[in-house]
């Protein structure tokens, strides 16, 4: 739904991370939006690409593509131009990574002791802006115990670089977080998740199916848990830094840097590496669609502690739970 302010559209935050998902496929060469087709078949062209490509519409989904329209003017329907251009709206750009802190849906932060080791569902938060949803992973072994995840050099399979991964955070320097958009084509949770130890099995049904050769990827890199894009097979290892296994991705999971505090225990996102490839449809990882709902940007929303039991007013991001892929 779209709401005129001032007349400047006012977006709810789910038709907003809808928006950008559909702008990343606009902007993909593989997917381009054909301007000409939307000429000829106006919204009908528009209802199909996004159904086709960013996933099905449910009426509030229509609704908002033809608020779109409608917001625009009658015009958009005769040319593409408006659309594409309210849609492709030029990029927010931050001065720095912003310091911020992982609460819970009540807005308490939460504690790193407290995150399930090995968790098939998927936890996930937004950093650096609005839409960049991120995995939060507790990684440990087959028997569930939490493993020390090392620092390590990640090549880039694109271009031959490397960069640093400075490993897992935490207690038991187990909790990582990495980008949960695929570097391939986009795909985004369900379709992108973590394969605990326990999962990592050959002849499971689906969903718990993974592919003999990220199975077999897996082995020779002693990966004992992946995170595998059903969308086209892509493979990720997250004790390594997501560092690719299969293609067709030939970039890693860009990873979000953690910080735990450990007189409170406390989990706060504080960076990325402009070293790593940005996230999949950024010109680079500290520019974006929209700022954080709680990004102060006043502050920037610099380097922070907070005290035990102390509640954020700004600079924090809700951890979500999307569920349990393999029930």
């Amino acid at each position: 739904m779209i709401v005129i302010n001032k007349g400047i559209p006012i977006i709810k935050r789910d038709d907003l991370i809808f928006a950008i998902k559909l702008i990343r496929k606009m902007r993909n060469p593989k997917t381009r939006f054909d301007e000409r087709e939307f000429v000829k078949h106006g919204r009908d062209y528009l209802f199909n690409y996004a159904e086709k490509n960013v996933g099905p519409l449910d009426p509030s989904r229509r609704a908002f593509l033809k608020g779109i329209l409608i917001g625009i003017g009658a015009a958009a329907v005769l040319s593409a131009i408006p659309v594409i251009s309210y849609l492709n709206q030029p990029q927010i750009t931050l001065k720095s990574f912003p310091w911020i802190i992982i609460v819970d849906s009540n807005g308490n932060p939460i504690k790193a002791s407290e995150v399930p080791v090995n968790s098939p569902e998927i936890l996930l938060f937004q950093y650096p802006m609005e839409g960049d949803i991120t995995f939060l992973l507790n990684l440990g072994d087959e028997n569930n115990n939490p493993i020390e995840v090392p620092p390590t050099t990640v090549v880039i399979p694109e271009n031959g670089k490397t960069y640093t991964f400075p490993g897992g955070v935490g207690p038991h320097k187990s909790i990582v977080a990495y980008s949960a958009i695929c570097q391939h084509l986009g795909c985004t949770p369900p379709e992108i998740h973590f394969y605990p130890p326990q999962y990592m099995k050959a002849g499971m049904p689906t969903p718990n199916y993974l592919p003999p050769i990220a199975l077999q990827a897996a082995q020779q890199a002693n990966a004992i848990s992946v995170i595998h894009c059903d969308c086209h097979g892509s493979t990720y290892d997250p004790l390594h830094g997501a560092a690719v296994l299969t293609g067709p991705t030939v970039r890693p999971l860009p990873y979000v840097q953690l910080y735990w505090d450990p007189n409170t225990d406390y989990l706060y996102a504080i960076g990325m590496n402009l070293k790593a490839p940005p996230i999949l449809g950024h010109t680079s990882d500290l520019s974006g669609y929209a700022y954080l709902s709680s990004y102060n940007e006043e502050t920037g929303c610099p380097k922070m502690l907070l005290k035990a039991g102390q509640t954020p007013s700004d600079c924090y991001t809700k951890l979500e739970n999307n569920g349990n892929t393999f029930e």
